[in-house]
């Protein structure tokens, strides 16, 4: 039998309650993903259907994103190795898409542990994204990267059905 979704489970142990919402997009979004890729083949994992972003960039968009968007979250501007996994994140690369997946639920972990530490009276603190530092606040860097990752697994659940389907040996 299906499990419930995460958000019908009930709350996430010690996340603020006004930051529960993103601890369940998160963690719905590293089941989907497990799911998604748990039979997929590793040599599909750079293909770019009709030019299209590939499965391995999406595996590593997501953990990307949630590094970066907490790390702006707690006011803090982007590492050398933050940009460089950035710039490399559609370049095809050695690691399966287990070990992509297994590094997106190692930083979804990360963004739990960081969810728990925030406090709720913080959550409207002003905060700049990027070197133009475009205005937003805490809880909006935090909501953004619950949602980005839902919206990118959504697309790799696409880009994975569509390259096993039509690139099949």
């Amino acid at each position: 039998m299906k499990k419930p979704e995460v958000w019908m489970r009930g709350p996430v142990p010690e996340v603020p309650a006004l930051l529960q919402p993103a601890a369940h997009a998160l963690l719905q979004s590293v089941e989907e993903v497990e799911t998604i890729i748990k039979d997929f083949d590793d040599k599909l994992l750079w293909t770019k259907p009709a030019g299209m972003a590939s499965v391995g960039f999406h595996l590593r968009h997501l953990s990307g994103v949630v590094d970066r968007l907490l790390s702006y979250a707690r006011g803090a501007t982007l590492s050398q190795k933050q940009l460089e996994d950035l710039e490399r994140e559609g370049q095809p690369g050695d690691e399966t898409a287990l070990a992509l997946v297994a590094r997106f639920k190692d930083q979804v972990d990360v963004a739990l542990g960081q969810l728990r530490l925030t406090p709720s009276d913080e959550l409207l603190a002003p905060r700049g994204i990027g070197r133009k530092q475009i205005p937003t606040n805490m809880i909006g860097l935090i909501f953004h990267a619950a949602e980005h990752s839902q919206r990118h697994v959504g697309q790799l659940l696409v880009t994975a059905k569509w390259v096993s389907q039509y690139h099949q040996s």
